[in-house]
């Protein structure tokens, strides 16, 4: 199914631009407002976000939300 590997491409983007920064998964959940378990299940691809929750993820990565995307869809080719 193309869900799986649009969640899983997903997440392994917020976990490749997440580690450089050296922020942590609590970290970053937490900065971002969101159970610290979101973010393991996001770059697992086992979680299907709201706009919302990317939102707030991307805000503390200083990208928009198409920026993300964009570079998930890339990793899916």
């Amino acid at each position: 199914m193309a869900t799986k590997h649009i969640l899983k491409a997903l997440g392994e983007e917020i976990r490749h631009r997440r580690k450089p920064l050296g922020v942590s998964q609590e970290a970053l959940a937490h900065g971002a407002g969101l159970h610290r378990n979101v973010i393991g299940r996001l770059e697992r691809g086992t979680y299907n976000p709201t706009v919302i929750t990317l939102l707030s993820i991307v805000a503390e990565f200083d990208i928009s939300l198409s920026e993300l995307v964009s570079s998930a869809e890339r990793r899916m080719r």
